[in-house]
């Protein structure tokens, strides 16, 4: 996949704009199709951003106890309607032999996977697979809860519900104690 073409997407919102029966050449619209361009090539940017290279660097630090970042906040586009889902994301990773990552290269492996046309269960799978295979911990586990836009300004229009989705990896799998510990910890 190559870099977003600044120029087709102006075409094709200018052509959205005309089939919803408005005059793209009003005013308020004139530049819609550049701003809508400029936007897409920033909410786009992970396209091809792979999420695992963020996890190159590591550290060593005698630690094998639960690292936990909570209430991440992050912004995709549902790739099924083209319109947001939003909410907070939550990792959670237990380091084998004192294998530790960054803090902030947590958060931006979510808003990473997130840039990009998305589905939520794919972003909860991906960024815990990712961890998974490069810090090679005793266990992983990623709870995002998101509001979809296409559930609460169309269809069944249910402003304030939430999706949650969760992927386990590694010891988390099976050691319910550990799991609960975590869901508590991002309750409180």
């Amino acid at each position: 996949m190559g870099e977003i073409n600044r120029e087709q997407i102006e075409e094709a919102i200018r052509l959205i704009i005309e089939a919803v029966g408005e005059d793209p050449n009003r005013e308020g619209l004139l530049d819609t199709p550049k701003r809508v361009a400029n936007m897409y090539e920033e909410i786009f940017s992970g396209i091809n951003q792979d999420p695992k290279e963020l996890f190159e660097l590591v550290f060593s630090e005698n630690y094998e106890e639960l690292v936990l970042v909570k209430d991440i906040p992050f912004y995709s586009i549902c790739e099924h309607h083209l319109i947001p889902f939003f909410g907070k994301a939550h990792i959670a990773y237990l380091p084998r032999n004192g294998k530790v990552t960054g803090l902030s290269r947590l958060a931006r492996a979510i808003e990473t996977v997130a840039k990009r046309p998305q589905l939520q269960e794919r972003i909860t799978s991906t960024v815990a697979d990712a961890i998974n295979e490069k810090l090679d911990p005793h266990g992983v586990m990623v709870v995002i809860e998101a509001e979809h836009m296409c559930m609460t300004m169309r269809g069944v229009k249910k402003p304030g519900s939430k999706t949650i989705t969760t992927a386990v990896r590694g010891s988390f799998e099976t050691d319910q104690c550990a799991r609960s510990e975590i869901l508590t910890l991002i309750k409180s």
